[in-house]
């Protein structure tokens, strides 16, 4: 686990020698100014941290608890493309540094090295934008211009990859993490990111996944016969199948397909939803589609001795954790919002509430990620609420910056927890008991 003098020596590392570092070779500062790089990069950070909605006045007030007397329009006038640049390099300083928790205490989590699960959002843009970030269109936002921000987290140890930035319309696929080679991990993500060259290539790694089936996809007996799936499904005659097969024409990948029947308004549901997004989209739904409704199915390589048929599904549903850090971050970190209206003051904004957003992050991780019923919503409003006192104690020093984290991680430690549900239960009362769940 990271400790807190570690957290406190990455902070202060970006916002100090990798904002003055990042304002020089972008330009942004190249003369001694009333303002240096390090506390502009602050300033941006410290303020939409405390407050998202922060205007120009709240801007110039936290860069004076910093010790710089500026006004609102002068302070403004440092959003530029170079202002763009500095806060894009210091986001990608942040980044760099690998901060995790000891390892949240579910057992069925614990079984393999690592679980981690990849997911991608889209954050729109102004049409001026549209040359650096091309936008993907629809109802899933942003017209001619977007990004989209990647992130990969390991639900164990709380560590976070990315955010990877492309542009909004590329493939999921597109985005290269860093090579995680760690024999018996298990990576768990939607079907934008199935590919049958990366399954094959995981697996013979000795790595595991586990993900939707994609439709189409050819499915075989390990004999080599190829299998109507549904129809073997259909027949089976059962709620829930386990399958030994191999996957994909050319890849014959080995693999389980995990299947459960849903109940009848559970599949009307999906096929109504199917049907309304097909009329959205112009088009219509097959027969084929339709009819796979009644089923979920899902392939992996992990064996059914290390992981039961519910523990499958559960696992499953627990990639809906990363889109529940993606709604953190844009509901109350406000990533994808901005009261500027310069594309450089956007691009800037954007950046610089990453940067807080993964500061945050890191002070959820040395203070509550290892209770399985943390609410990293309640965590997040304490970060908010404490982040006025950032500048002072950072611009005071280190032992002064020490114990402002100090009181944050204790403060965090006492933070809610998730009310247990009878109903519909948490995802984390579903990972320490699989056999709440309901059929979905």
């Amino acid at each position: 686990m990271t400790s807190i003098p570690q957290v406190a020596t990455a902070m202060n590392t970006v916002l100090n020698e990798s904002a003055e570092r990042a304002a020089r070779s972008t330009g942004l500062v190249r003369r001694v100014r009333a303002m240096s790089g390090a506390q502009f990069v602050q300033t941006l950070v410290f303020a939409w941290l405390d407050n998202p909605d922060a205007t120009s006045d709240d801007l110039a007030a936290t860069a004076e608890t910093l010790g710089v007397t500026i006004t609102p329009q002068g302070f403004n006038a440092w959003f530029s493309d170079q202002s763009t640049a500095c806060l894009q390099q210091v986001l990608q300083a942040a980044m760099a540094h690998v901060i995790d928790a000891d390892p949240v205490a579910i057992p069925l989590v614990a079984r393999v090295p690592a679980v981690w699960l990849h997911d991608s959002t889209v954050i729109s843009l102004p049409a001026e934008l549209a040359e650096q970030f091309r936008g993907c269109g629809g109802s899933h936002g942003a017209g001619t211009a977007a990004l989209k921000a990647h992130l990969r987290l390991d639900i164990g140890t709380g560590q976070v990859d990315g955010p990877l930035l492309q542009d909004g319309r590329a493939s999921d696929r597109a985005v290269a993490f860093r090579e995680r080679a760690v024999e018996g991990s298990l990576t768990i993500s939607d079907l934008g990111f199935f590919s049958l060259d990366d399954m094959q290539r995981a697996q013979r790694g000795g790595r595991h996944w586990v993900s939707r089936l994609k439709p189409k996809t050819a499915i075989f007996a390990p004999d080599g016969t190829r299998l109507d799936l549904r129809a073997v499904l259909d027949a089976a005659g059962t709620r829930q199948v386990d399958l030994a097969v191999h996957m994909g024409v050319a890849h014959r990948i080995p693999c389980r397909v995990v299947a459960e029947r849903v109940p009848q308004e559970v599949a009307d549901q999906r096929r109504r939803r199917l049907r309304a997004d097909a009329t959205n989209r112009g088009r219509t739904v097959s027969a084929e589609r339709l009819a796979w409704c009644d089923w979920t199915v899902l392939v992996t390589t992990v064996p059914a001795e290390q992981l039961t048929i519910d523990e499958a599904l559960v696992l499953l549903t627990v990639r809906w954790q990363i889109e529940l850090l993606f709604k953190l971050w844009k509901d109350h970190g406000r990533v994808d919002e901005s009261r500027g209206i310069r594309p450089a003051r956007i691009l800037t904004e954007i950046y610089a509430k990453m940067v807080a957003m993964i500061m945050q992050h890191w002070m959820l991780l040395t203070s509550c990620w290892q209770a399985p019923d943390r609410s990293l919503p309640k965590a997040a409003k304490i970060v908010r609420r404490e982040a006025v006192h950032m500048p002072e104690a950072l611009r005071a020093g280190d032992a002064a910056w020490v114990a402002c984290l100090t009181r944050l991680q204790q403060k965090l430690a006492r933070a809610g927890r998730q009310t247990p549900r009878q109903k519909e239960p948490n995802t984390y009362q579903l990972l320490l008991n699989p056999s709440l769940r309901s059929v979905s």
